[in-house]
């Protein structure tokens, strides 16, 4: 976390300063797509968006890190007790846990739901027991608590112009269709933690089942079968993102070019994996650093124009002899780079 971000979001306590510093450094290490699109909100809202994903990796993390030698009833355990770090943190407003105390700051500050915080962790519990959905209904359900709410929760940081039940709908979609961008990225991945988050009805449509994507993944050997399976998700997946599209419209000004810039950066995702032959059993798909990089600076001279004409309305008629000046509105360097 930077200093300047710190300070213009007013935490001065360095306990707190420090919690904010290790969620960013999650987001930073994590998160690519998001820690770039992050970067474009103002930066008094950075922290706390740093703390609802550094929460959410960190959980995440407990269920699902590969590297990790834990057994299931370890992981149980462990996800038990940030539940408990977490009510306590809540309820008091701090917490000795630095990725808690950070949320439970940002929770406070932005009177976020608490219901969101536990919806999520109930998500992330059935990880451990429950391996593939019957169908996208089954699915959509489990993706309330590990993806809607993560869009919900982000709604008060980011601000609406309209009332917010009315934008929270097209939040929870943005979540869900990141989610399931994710699942259609990361399949021979999840097989190999024991899960198929495509829906076993949309499988079983195109003659796929878990013993067919689990041959292909030992194999290297691709299936016309799974690739239409995979199309197929693909094209439920964009009709989510279409459900989430008029809600980009109703955020606060400020913030629609970090969101318009997540979800073009994760559409990309999909491009990438359309341009792959939908090869994500064998191997992960990733948006190419130009393509990352051009949509980035599309976010930020959709952040500089409004700063610029705030400034330039501030400043009142420019002198002729600083009217070509460009860079005493520039962005910093610290604004812009990713």
């Amino acid at each position: 976390m930077t200093r300047r971000e710190l300070a213009a979001a007013g935490i001065t306590d360095p306990a707190l300063r420090a919690a904010y510093t290790a969620c960013r450094r999650l987001n930073a290490r994590h998160g690519r797509t998001y820690f770039l699109a992050t970067r474009l909100l103002p930066v008094e809202r950075r922290p706390a968006v740093h703390a609802l994903y550094g929460f959410a990796r960190w959980a995440d993390d407990i269920v699902d890190d590969l590297d990790s030698d834990a057994t299931t009833a370890a992981r149980a355990a462990a996800l038990h007790r940030l539940s408990e770090r977490l009510d306590t943190g809540l309820r008091l407003g701090r917490s000795p846990e630095p990725v808690v105390h950070a949320l439970a700051h940002t929770a406070r500050r932005y009177g976020i739901d608490h219901r969101h915080f536990t919806d999520f962790l109930a998500s992330m519990r059935s990880d451990l027991e429950v391996t593939d959905y019957a169908d996208y209904g089954e699915l959509r359900r489990y993706m309330h608590g590990s993806a809607a709410v993560i869009g919900l929760q982000m709604l008060p940081v980011l601000g609406t112009v309209v009332p917010r039940e009315e934008a929270a709908p097209h939040a929870a979609a943005l979540g869900v269709a990141f989610q399931l961008t994710n699942f259609l990225r990361d399949v021979g991945e999840d097989l190999d933690r024991g899960r198929v988050y495509l829906p076993a009805d949309l499988l079983a449509a195109h003659g796929v089942d878990r013993g067919l994507l689990l041959w292909s993944r030992a194999t290297g050997r691709p299936d016309p079968r799974i690739t239409e399976a995979l199309r197929a998700a693909a094209r439920l997946t964009r009709g989510v993102y279409r459900e989430a599209a008029p809600g980009l419209a109703m955020l606060d000004p400020v913030s629609r070019p970090c969101i318009r810039t997540a979800f073009v950066l994760y559409g990309g995702i999909l491009e990438a994996i359309a341009d792959d032959g939908y090869a994500c059993v064998h191997r992960r798909v990733v948006v190419p650093p130009v393509r990352r990089a051009a949509v980035a600076l599309h976010g930020v001279v959709r952040v500089a124009a409004p700063r610029l004409a705030a400034a330039r309305l501030r400043a009142g008629p420019a002198r002729p002899e600083r009217a070509h000046r460009h860079d005493t509105f520039a962005p910093t360097v610290e604004e812009t780079t990713v």
